[in-house]
């Protein structure tokens, strides 16, 4: 059985007395055997930076929510002012990441515009770069839906709370009416007796301000039930808006992608086409050499015929 030799470190003493011939020293030749280790990074494309970048933001916006969920949610903790100010905050990241979302949708739009042929025809080569691309999209969609909906929770429980703090004032507004008009039968007769004993101008101008008390009181009564009324109905009309607006916005979603799909079946049936009418000709070629070849092979029998 035969053995065998390890010439490695006969090859790599070879290849440092070459490159010390050729004008290479030692630290060149250490600096070219650690590159080899050590590679260096790969150099990061706008698109990539885009998208860690929005990935970092929807980070960001994921910890906001962590961090402020119980002031958002607990009304004991924080002021409606501290509420509202947490709630435009949230939102004005939502829009940023939508942005930077909607930038890398229309950088691969222009990208897979740029790919193609003269004739719509794709580039093999760079289909698969374009395919991850929409992947990453499509992840950073689902990532901020995912926060959103997080948020979507939390005002649906500050909306809900707000409904049932209105709600028991109302019921407690009724019942302090109907006591304040029991009580006020024995009040009005007490007056009537102390009225009786007073002189008639004074009588007379007690009944008047206290005709114009009443009113006053049954006028605020009605105007507190309309605003408390008018406070609910915005209330549940807020919410509700903001309900149809994240289903607007998934539904939104969903029509683009159907009209990139209509797109793409547009541009597969005008291919389709273009064989079509490509394969008509071949087809019309094929039967005008067929006929001359007939024609040639009948005259040419007839010849022979003749010629016999």
């Amino acid at each position: 059985m035969s053995r065998f030799r390890d010439r490695t470190e006969d090859f790599k003493d070879a290849v440092r007395q070459s490159a010390i011939s050729s004008g290479f020293n030692e630290s060149k030749l250490a600096a070219i055997m650690a590159s080899f280790i050590i590679h260096k990074p790969r150099q990061r494309t706008p698109f990539l930076k885009s998208a860690l970048k929005t990935l970092e933001s929807i980070g960001a916006l994921d910890q906001f929510l962590s961090k402020h969920r119980k002031d958002y949610v607990d009304r004991h903790r924080t002021t409606e002012q501290e509420r509202d100010s947490i709630e435009h905050e949230v939102t004005a990241f939502v829009e940023a990441c939508k942005e930077q979302i909607d930038v890398l949708k229309n950088c691969i739009n222009d990208e897979e515009a740029s790919s193609k042929g003269w004739l719509g025809i794709r580039d093999s080569s760079n289909a698969d770069t374009i395919a991850h691309k929409h992947g990453v999209v499509l992840i950073l969609s689902e990532k901020l839906h995912s926060v959103t909906a997080q948020f979507d929770q939390m005002r649906a429980v500050r909306f809900q709370e707000a409904i049932n703090r209105a709600m028991p004032r109302r019921k407690l507004k009724k019942v302090v009416d109907s006591n304040s008009i029991d009580t006020s039968k024995p009040l009005n007769l007490e007056h009537r007796e102390t009225n009786e004993n007073q002189p008639e101008p004074l009588r007379v101008q007690q009944e008047l301000l206290d005709d114009e008390t009443r009113a006053l009181q049954v006028e605020l009564t009605s105007l507190l039930d309309a605003v408390q009324d008018t406070e609910t109905k915005m209330v549940e009309m807020s919410a509700l808006n903001h309900l149809m607006s994240t289903h607007v916005l998934q539904q939104a979603q969903q029509i683009e992608h159907l009209y990139d799909q209509a797109v793409e079946a547009t541009k597969n049936v005008e291919l389709g086409n273009k064989e079509l009418s490509q394969a008509i000709q071949r087809n019309r070629s094929s039967r005008t050499f067929l006929v001359l070849f007939f024609f040639v092979l009948t005259f040419s029998i007839l010849f022979l015929d003749w010629y016999n």
